[in-house]
């Protein structure tokens, strides 16, 4: 094991958790953040991500990616740069499980329909979502509500993007629990997650969406870095039939993106000359990230992807009837509470905003499958998945 740089996360030095832990049972060789990443895989919002959509809805078929499989593909990059900067593996692992567990179904459809549902109320994020889950509404432990992670893995999932100015109330709440020091700079172990998040699913949803039909190889060699790229491979393997060769080009595509982030991020390190942890909250800018060369050809393939897979009028269309559910369901339950289950009816808070709260965490913590069928139960059997 590469030994931890001086600016890394170190366990030894964590700033703990906001409930004491003190336990009659060994605590076994992990140390705290080995700890938070398991709890968090052993977690139900966890296991909820397979059936939660990450591009196409994931009842739809057995071979996309869904939020379960993108965050273990964030997570397997996000260890291959910690463990190459000298960062810590275990907390940057646990951020790439965990960033995307406050996602409601259907994808950012689901999300559009809650910050509507809740804009009276304080709106919806699925970033605030996530600490929420994690510091809430997750039970597993006898004397505390949350999966009490430490100071660390929390201010990580705060602000992986950087210092947040306006946090939302979910943010805010978690913020006053346990001071998150929103304004300074996350972690190199965040900065990471991040990183890695953009590099799996721009290159994942490439995959998808020709798998789908919804892209064609073609218009991807519109792009000139992709093209380039492909004509390299395409000599490579002269022998082999193009149909083999387009996960060679998916492979590629993240090679050079993690190059790329490893050579610009030890680069701004010693420009910077970061030598702590906190040189690296003060530094005034992300660290870890791409060059400006890598960003921009990444912002093409965004634009693209927008262009030609999000807004596909399939996908619109899909997208829109995720929304449908999610807006019907919430004012269903805000009606008829009493067509929630009997446990989150018997704690429904009585005022606002608290109650319709409650049900958007409901709702939230729905997959794609159970929200369907229960909008199915209440309106008719239309979007009942057998």
């Amino acid at each position: 094991m590469i030994p931890l740089k001086s600016y890394a996360s170190d366990p030894a030095n964590s700033r703990g958790r906001l409930h004491d832990e003190k336990r009659d049972v060994t605590r076994g060789p992990r140390d705290d953040f080995q700890r938070d990443r398991d709890r968090i895989i052993h977690c139900i919002s966890f296991r909820r991500l397979r059936h939660k959509t990450q591009v196409f809805v994931a009842p739809d078929g057995d071979h996309y990616r869904v939020r379960l499989t993108h965050s273990l593909e964030v997570a397997q990059i996000g260890r291959t740069l910690a463990r190459a900067l000298g960062l810590n593996e275990d907390l940057t692992e646990a951020l790439c499980l965990a960033h995307d567990i406050g996602h409601p179904p259907f994808g950012h459809a689901g999300e559009d329909a809650l910050q509507e549902a809740l804009t009276e109320f304080g709106g919806f994020d699925h970033n605030a979502q996530t600490i929420r889950t994690l510091t809430r509404l997750e039970t597993p432990y006898p004397r505390w509500d949350g999966l009490n992670l430490t100071w660390e893995t929390l201010e990580g999932l705060a602000k992986h993007n950087g210092p947040v100015d306006h946090p939302t109330w979910a943010l805010a709440e978690a913020n006053d629990a346990m001071d998150l020091h929103l304004q300074s700079w996350p972690s190199l172990e965040a900065q990471i997650a991040a990183i890695a998040d953009d590099i799996a699913y721009d290159n994942h949803d490439i995959d998808d969406g020709i798998r789908a039909g919804l892209l064609t190889l073609d218009q991807l060699l519109e792009l000139p870095f992709i093209a380039e790229r492909w004509q390299a491979i395409c000599d490579r393997f002269a022998d082999v039939p193009q149909a083999r060769l387009l996960p060679e080009l998916i492979r590629d595509q993240i090679g050079l993106m993690v190059n790329d982030v490893l050579e610009t991020t030890q680069a701004r390190i010693d420009g910077l000359d970061v030598q702590s942890l906190q040189d690296v909250r003060e530094a005034g800018q992300m660290i870890g990230g791409f060059s400006d060369a890598m960003a921009e050809k990444e912002r093409m393939l965004k634009g693209f992807m927008y262009e030609n897979l999000y807004h596909h009028p399939k996908q619109m269309a899909a997208a829109e009837e995720g929304k449908m559910m999610v807006g019907d369901l919430v004012k269903a339950y805000r009606d008829q509470p009493e067509l929630m289950p009997e446990s989150w009816v018997s704690v429904l808070p009585e005022i606002e905003p608290a109650r319709t709260r409650h049900i958007a965490d409901f709702l939230a913590g729905m997959t794609d499958r159970y929200a369907r069928n229960r909008h199915g139960e209440i309106f008719g059997e239309r979007h009942r998945v057998k």
